[in-house]
């Protein structure tokens, strides 16, 4: 059962934050899970600000369709297949977006995401939405640094901007959720909490690899202008939920969970400014975290307090380099 209908959102603060915002003229901008939520109006912005957009989704009509609204937009647009339930997908997809960026990439921005999933394996072995919203985005980083390097060198800025989420907020780090027990994890019985924690662990991964990003660059990327940042959308109406309900969300809890962030959802639109005031805004730093600030509750997006875990990242770093097989992440 789906959650309820409601009324679309008015759209509140992104005018505001977009003219804060400047133009791309010139500037690569990669983006996965584009073909609607968050990361569409993302691609979109880039686009219509001067940016090329790499569109990075899985094959799809829904793909299709979003790479030609681009277009039709007036954007320079491209699609790079990209399956982020598959290693090898990905692989793919790093080394041709490496090719179609010759110049170098100004912004990689890891926002797709999948939320409330049965306890399912990926063909690599890991739980769904571990694989999908961090796994493989760590894997994605590493193969396209050279590129943010190029850029960096050739224009003093490049980032990579994940998209975490208010549901982070919850238990520490725990390693089964990075290790190859996709199916074997639980937790899918009465009352179906298995799958909000599975879902937890991975937004709270997506802030972890962030911090733990921006530390162990090299000194001399940093100093060229690589940037690692985190930003969360707050409670938006993306159709993330109805994708959940789709797959399964029909359980009371699941009902209770996906309609309680739709009557407090903001517009997709101001959803997406965490992404974009962290991708664009030229006063961003590395290791910065953009969102609404009110716990559980929409907003304009401000920067937040850190919410360092050095051993949490530490962990999560080297738990994630043994799940993805990554032998030398940044290409020294």
């Amino acid at each position: 059962m789906a959650p309820s209908p409601t009324a679309p959102r008015a759209t509140e603060v992104f005018d505001q934050a977009l003219r804060m915002l400047p133009r791309l003229d010139g500037r690569t901008v990669a983006v996965t899970g584009s073909t609607s939520g968050t990361g569409q109006v993302m691609a979109s912005t880039c686009g219509a600000l001067g940016a090329r957009v790499l569109m990075l989704n899985r094959p799809s009509a829904r793909a299709d369709a979003a790479l030609d609204a681009l277009r039709r937009a007036g954007a320079e647009a491209e699609l790079i297949p990209c399956d982020l339930q598959s290693f090898a997908s990905v692989a793919e997809a790093g080394a041709a977006l490496i090719a179609a960026a010759p110049d170098g990439l100004d912004v990689l921005c890891n926002n797709a995401g999948v939320m409330g999933l049965p306890d399912t394996a990926t063909g690599d072995g890991f739980d769904i939405q571990m694989q999908t919203n961090h796994l493989s985005h760590f894997l994605l980083t590493s193969l396209v640094w050279p590129a943010l390097v190029t850029a960096a060198a050739a224009r003093g800025d490049a980032r990579v901007v994940n998209q975490s989420s208010g549901a982070r907020r919850g238990p520490a780090l725990k390693d089964e959720f990075l290790q190859r027990r996709g199916g074997a994890l639980g937790g899918d019985g009465f009352p179906g909490l298995g799958k909000w924690r599975r879902y937890q662990q991975s937004k709270l991964a997506n802030l972890l690899f962030t911090y733990a990003l921006h530390d162990r660059m090299p000194r001399a990327h940093a100093d060229l202008g690589v940037k690692a940042l985190c930003a969360h959308p707050g409670p938006t109406d993306s159709g993330l939920q109805e994708k959940t309900a789709q797959a399964g969300g029909a359980r009371l809890l699941d009902r209770m969970i996906l309609g309680r962030t739709l009557r407090r959802a903001h517009s997709v639109e101001d959803g997406a400014v965490g992404i974009l005031t962290a991708a664009l805004r030229p006063s961003a730093t590395s290791g910065q975290f953009y969102g609404p600030e009110g716990r559980g509750l929409p907003g304009p997006t401000v920067l937040l307090a850190a919410e360092r875990d050095p051993e949490a990242e530490a962990r999560l770093w080297s738990l994630s380099v043994d799940s993805t097989g990554v032998a030398d992440y940044f290409g020294s």
